[in-house]
């Protein structure tokens, strides 16, 4: 019998199954090496059986290229008839982006957003505002350009996430370039995520090597929210336990060195 401690195994719903194409299975196959080390963050199974979506946080990602995405997303797709699969898969530096992509793909936004997660909690309100933004990423109006996990499994510091993304908001014209920094507490409890705004990669780029001024915050939006979106707000401001997370200051992030362009596309 597993400890309550040991994480779920994903569950693929593969069995009796095997891949369309020799190619296929070997691109599942090189996605599954660390698959051991992969933990369920959200499942989605359709009634048919004919379509599975999974987010997974890697752990294996640390041992990867420095910088590597930490979050999986899968989608397998069955032929029920003939007993075989497709599937798609990609990396994602944020669990909103991973989200999104799996929406995209035909889950549930419910689906997606259920979690068995126990980590880090949203800090505050506008943490949960800016991920609701890039989990529905409203007309497409973002184009990630590069990402960067810099995670240096240590206690004394944190973990920080940088996503570069193109903003075509014309509310953004001036400066299109958001740099989305999501910035955990080295207990790993709480994190912050803050929007700064630039006219150009390079500005952005200047700004993470040299950081030696304050990050340039992105306008509030209208504090126009669905139910959804409230109900996110309310669940930022506490913690697992049910203990009261105080707003986490803005400040800017460590220094780290500049981020390689490294994002992996769709396997398939």
């Amino acid at each position: 019998m597993a400890h309550a401690y040991e994480p779920l195994a994903p569950d693929y719903r593969l069995d009796g199954f095997q891949a369309a194409t020799a190619h296929i299975e070997d691109d599942f196959s090189s996605v599954m090496l660390s698959d051991d080390l992969f933990v369920p963050f959200s499942e989605h199974h359709s009634a048919d059986g004919r379509d599975s979506y999974l987010l997974l946080y890697d752990r294996s990602a640390i041992w990867d290229i420095r910088g590597t995405a930490e979050y999986v997303t899968l989608h397998i797709t069955r032929n029920v008839e003939q007993r075989t699969f497709d599937f798609a898969s990609e990396r994602h530096p944020v669990v909103p982006l991973a989200q999104n992509w799996l929406i995209h793909r035909g889950c549930p936004q419910e689906a997606a957003e259920a979690s068995r997660h126990h980590g880090p909690r949203p800090a505050d309100a506008v943490t949960a505002r800016l991920e609701d933004l890039l989990r529905t990423n409203p007309g497409n109006r973002y184009e990630v350009l590069d990402h960067y996990t810099d995670n240096p499994c240590s206690l004394d510091v944190g973990v920080e996430v940088r996503t570069l993304v193109y903003d075509s908001h014309p509310d953004s014209a001036e400066a299109p370039y958001r740099l989305f920094l999501e910035d955990t507490t080295k207990d790993m409890c709480t994190y912050i995520v803050r929007e700064g705004v630039f006219a150009s990669v390079e500005e952005a780029d200047t700004w993470v090597v040299e950081q030696d001024s304050p990050l340039r915050l992105a306008p509030a939006a209208p504090d126009t929210f669905d139910r959804r979106s409230a109900a996110a707000r309310a669940r930022s401001t506490t913690s697992g336990n049910g203990l009261a997370v105080a707003p986490a200051p803005v400040t800017p992030p460590r220094s780290v060195e500049p981020a390689p362009t490294h994002s992996r596309r769709s396997t398939r």
